[in-house]
């Protein structure tokens, strides 16, 4: 998780003055042209207002092998902007009566940390060890773990908890499966099935999926994840790297990633929160409610998505993904109606101008064409 990296990025395009006004959508494909030659960009951008695509492009492509091109309509890996979804499930529940956010986490799942709220997993303030750590060191890597599996070693290694719950904001990727794992008892319910019917098959996000192993190998136009290898001097496929081997033995994880989907069904995605066609508007206010930890301070972080308040007032929402030859953004801005999706199946660190670019065309007064 990059969440330091893309802060800075996010603030510093706050206070740019000199960036030009009044961009056009050919500027902006000029801009983004300019500044991909230089860099090792490899993916789809799609920047759109009022919930209509302006600019779309795919750059570079599916497979490094075969100079196979990437288009517009391939399939990525979300890895953590998944964690959007596991809270909206959260959330529609909790619309159901089926569970209240400040609820124990001990209510509804056999765990060794006590005083943890749905809430605090929501938020990253849980104090959570991490899994994967504990699974790394014990789990048996010739089977594939899933939730149920998560939890059992958990309760059987105990690791230490980070800090008490509600005491600092700790990215947690635990916190996610346990949520996931909580959805899956309240509803009754599957938590793929559940995400499948009342989310992918609502939005009529066709090509969206929590997909294994087996059905993303037989998904043509997925666009396979690469990682740079010196002794190559190029990109090769991220599952051929040791560091990529997680993705196997915890394949059937739930909650924190696994979500594959294309720019345009993450549009319909973005629209259907912006217009609130999955929740209410209510719920998805105290979803952007940044969380008030045990001193009294904020945390900005709400319910799978990150903050950036301005001028006391909600400017814009964001979460990246970083897989193992992927890198992933999803940022609405609340001022014009704005959003950019950027997927990339490249490990490319320099990847960050681009980011900066557009997000300084988002934060800036309307583009007119």
């Amino acid at each position: 998780m990059m969440r330091k990296l893309f802060i800075g990025i996010i603030c510093c395009c706050f206070f740019q003055s000199t960036f030009a006004q009044s961009m056009g959508a050919e500027k902006i494909k000029a801009l983004v042209d300019t500044i991909t030659a230089n860099t090792a960009f490899n993916g789809v951008i799609l920047y759109a207002e009022n919930g209509k695509a302006v600019y779309e492009n795919a750059i570079g492509y599916r497979t490094y092998a075969d100079k196979k091109a990437l288009q517009k309509t391939d399939i990525f890996e979300l890895a953590s902007v998944s964690k959007q979804f596991c809270a909206l499930v959260i959330m529609q529940l909790k619309e159901k009566g089926l569970l209240q956010y400040d609820d124990l986490v001990e209510k509804y799942l056999d765990i060794p940390y006590k005083g943890i709220t749905i809430r605090n997993l929501l938020t990253h303030t849980s104090g959570l060890p991490d899994y994967q750590q504990i699974m790394d060191q014990n789990w048996d890597k010739s089977k594939v773990a899933n939730n149920n599996d998560i939890i059992a070693y958990l309760n059987k290694y105990h690791p230490s908890s980070l800090f008490a719950p509600g005491e600092k904001y700790t990215y947690s990727n635990t916190g996610y499966v346990l949520l996931a794992s909580i959805a899956e008892k309240v509803s009754g319910r599957d938590f793929i099935e559940y995400c499948n019917t009342e989310i992918f098959k609502k939005l009529g996000m066709k090509h969206t999926a929590i997909r294994t192993l087996e059905e993303k190998a037989a998904v043509k136009n997925f666009a396979i994840g690469h990682m740079y290898a010196n002794e190559n001097r190029g990109f090769v496929r991220a599952d051929s790297f040791p560091s990529s081997n997680y993705t196997i033995w915890l394949g059937n994880r739930k909650g924190p990633g696994r979500i594959s989907s294309t720019a345009q069904d993450l549009l319909k995605w973005d629209n259907a929160i912006r217009t609130y066609q999955l929740v209410s508007k209510a719920t998805m206010q105290e979803a952007y409610t940044p969380m008030k930890l045990n001193d009294g301070k904020l945390s900005f972080y709400g319910f799978g998505l990150e903050l950036v308040y301005k001028n006391q007032s909600l400017h814009l929402v964001w979460h990246n993904g970083d897989n193992p030859g992927y890198r992933t953004l999803i940022l609405r801005d609340f001022t014009y109606h704005r959003t950019l999706i950027l997927l990339t199946n490249n490990d490319a660190l320099d990847m960050n101008p681009l980011i900066g670019a557009c997000a300084r065309i988002i934060d800036k007064e309307p583009i007119k064409n």
